[in-house]
């Protein structure tokens, strides 16, 4: 089977790692453009090391990118990891079409930041989804899911790289073997109003501590490591990282309590026990920064 892959960064370089250790015949490997200042992308990487030919379009809506697509004469494209838009005269150039790894049970939680929100609003569960893509944001047949627990300490680092990542590449492997196969499932999404979330950014990451402990401690999880739940003490921007809830009360955005290890913040109900920051000395531990900054009960930040 020609397979192409299309993707980026460790997923992407996974991915063809695992096809190259079973033999498989891959005949291009299609990677984003290169960004000045940035590490060569670790898919390119590998490919070069495997005198792979590496293609890298600023877009796939060109007739060229079309052509090229058709150039490879390839079975399958198998899309890890994919940011840009690939329309559907690319998508079904190979013979067998294009399926794409997707870090969420869809429909839910389509969009960009697909791991972010389900931490962010608490749930319990979350999962990825194989599917075929369309031209819709996410919204083809899925070709395959599984599902995994969000633990109520875990963060979006701990979420991704020990679960989605392993299981989405675990996944991939098993879609390509069902469509060489033959048997590779087409089922039609039951798209719901509101599935569609865009990018969990800066603005979504604030934080306001008016509001219950358990709320902030989630959006402080679901931005670790990116883009890093913030608030503001003394005009300049800190960003949490590591934290705990605490039943300690107090004023709203008042640190109520210091130890060894942490600096305690109080919420609308709760507190939060914070044990990581990054501010203008960088990413360091709360101790470190109560030290660099004279943290002292009873400053407030937000």
């Amino acid at each position: 089977m020609r397979i192409v892959v299309h993707g980026q960064q460790a997923f992407g370089r996974t991915v063809l790692e695992r096809l190259l250790a079973q033999g498989e015949n891959v005949v291009a490997v299609c990677v984003a453009p290169d960004q000045d200042g940035r590490p060569v992308d670790p898919l390119k990487e590998l490919a070069l090391k495997n005198n792979l030919t590496v293609h890298q379009p600023k877009s796939w809506k060109t007739d060229e990118s079309a052509e090229l697509m058709k150039s490879f004469d390839a079975d399958v494209c198998m899309m890890a990891y994919v940011l840009l838009f690939v329309p559907e005269e690319v998508r079904n150039a190979p013979r067998l079409g294009s399926f794409q790894y997707h870090p969420s049970l869809l429909p839910m939680h389509r969009g960009p930041s697909s791991i972010n929100w389900p931490i962010a609003m608490g749930e319990t569960r979350t999962g990825l989804t194989i599917f075929w893509p369309d031209d819709g944001f996410d919204e083809g047949p899925i070709l395959m899911q599984k599902s995994c627990d969000i633990g109520p300490d875990e963060s979006l680092g701990d979420v991704y790289f020990k679960k989605l990542f392993p299981m989405g590449v675990d996944a991939m492997m098993e879609s390509l073997e069902l469509v060489r196969q033959g048997g590779a499932p087409r089922i039609e999404q039951k798209l719901e109003e509101g599935s569609y979330e865009s990018w969990f950014g800066k603005n979504q990451a604030r934080i306001d501590w008016a509001k219950p402990a358990n709320e902030i401690y989630n959006l402080i999880r679901a931005g670790n490591p990116q883009p890093g739940s913030w608030t503001i003490r003394d005009g300049i921007e800190v960003r949490i990282f590591d934290s705990r809830m605490s039943d300690t009360s107090g004023e709203p955005g008042t640190v109520v309590d210091m130890d060894d290890e942490s600096f305690t913040i109080a919420a609308g109900t709760g507190a939060i026990r914070v044990r990581r920051v990054r501010a203008d000395s960088g990413k360091v531990t709360a101790t470190e920064y109560v030290a660099s900054s004279q943290l002292s009960l009873g400053d407030r930040f937000g």
